[in-house]
């Protein structure tokens, strides 16, 4: 039986919600009017150098970026490119999205993980006190015993700043204790990592009765509660993801939040000019690299999902006078990502 990830994602979960992060559906408001576009304002700073964040944000309705066009002949491939986080009060303008989506005979959603586990759903509750304990160091150790002195200060410093004096995480696994404070500082910054798009293609692909395709992988867990103890006991080498995390709080909010504001008005020159740093990457490989996951055959993930994707696509654009899709902008802009793949591949790929 497949079961929905949140139940799992504190062990191997966290692995799944990592690759499902821009496939979750969030609540934020949409708009179907047209406004004027906001230009993407600069970053400033305060007399002691620190970011103003707040007067940085966008807010009202705003367009999003174009889709990217796809063609097999005269088939075509709506791309839609999602980016996370983006400004927590922008209004999203759906209207050229719902109108693709209305007229597809498919749509495809982003790429993802899904657990499978044949215990049902009584005995999958009854596992949830050892989820959340598996979220803790093995042997009891804080995060002061496990970091060095310099990165723990460094912790010190942005936990103050974005978690205050909360002290919950203090005995984490630094893998679940930086996405705890990342999490605290995008919030803080003004932004969400809610997915606008999402909703809104869900909604209108039920609307309209458009086949939705969820090009998805699946991990076979068969013994949950044996892979939880394994897991609570394992070592994860986790300390890269934990320092790539605090690195991107510390250098990268600036970019993140122009570059959250260069998707809300739909300027696609500058979320290809600005730098995409993706901490996520390096907790991945973090997870991919454990003994839980070669055990069990889930090492080889980002490829078994970059192909789930493609030969959803291709089918697509076989089959399908049109079709919708969704990926982060990300894959989208970078020379080895899904659209590259599928140019290579002999497909005509035009930008917005």
């Amino acid at each position: 039986m497949r079961r929905p990830l949140h139940l799992f994602c504190v062990a191997v979960l966290y692995l799944a919600c990592l690759f499902q992060a821009h496939a979750q559906a969030g609540a934020p408001a949409v708009a179907q009017d047209d406004e004027p576009a906001l230009a993407v304002p600069a970053p400033v700073f305060d007399q002691d150098g620190v970011l103003e964040l707040e007067t940085m944000v966008v807010t009202g309705s705003q367009p999003g970026p174009g889709m990217w066009k796809v063609s097999n002949g005269d088939n075509v491939l709506w791309v839609m490119g999602t980016l996370s986080p983006l400004p927590a009060r922008m209004q999203w303008l759906s209207r050229d999205v719902v109108e693709v989506v209305a007229r597809s005979q498919e749509v495809i959603e982003p790429p993802g993980v899904t657990v499978k586990s044949g215990i049902g759903r009584v005995r999958g509750l009854m596992l949830v006190p050892s989820l959340f304990r598996a979220r803790k160091n093995p042997e009891g150790e804080r995060l002061q015993d496990v970091l060095d002195p310099e990165l723990y200060a460094r912790w010190n410093v942005l936990k103050a700043r974005y978690l205050g004096r909360s002290n919950k995480t203090e005995d984490w696994r630094p893998i679940f204790a930086a996405r705890e404070l990342y999490q605290a500082g995008v919030k803080r910054s003004g932004l969400s990592e809610d997915n606008v798009v999402a909703p809104v293609v869900r909604a209108t692909a039920k609307r309209y009765q458009v086949k939705t395709t969820s090009p998805l992988v699946t991990i076979a867990l068969e013994e949950p509660k044996q892979a939880i103890r394994e897991f609570s006991a394992s070592p994860l080498g986790d300390i890269k993801c934990f320092e790539t995390t605090l690195a991107r709080l510390e250098t990268d909010l600036a970019a993140m939040v122009t570059r959250a504001n260069a998707w809300a008005i739909g300027d696609v020159e500058a979320l290809r000019a600005l730098p995409y740093q993706d901490q996520n990457r390096t907790c991945i490989d973090t997870l991919l690299q454990s003994g839980l996951a070669r055990s069990r055959g889930i090492d080889d993930l980002p490829l078994q999902v970059r192909t789930a994707w493609l030969d959803a696509a291709e089918s697509g654009l076989r089959n399908n006078a049109e079709t919708f899709a969704m990926l982060p902008v990300s894959e989208l802009i970078k020379p080895d990502g899904y659209l590259a793949q599928l140019e290579a591949r002999g497909y005509q790929v035009e930008a917005p």
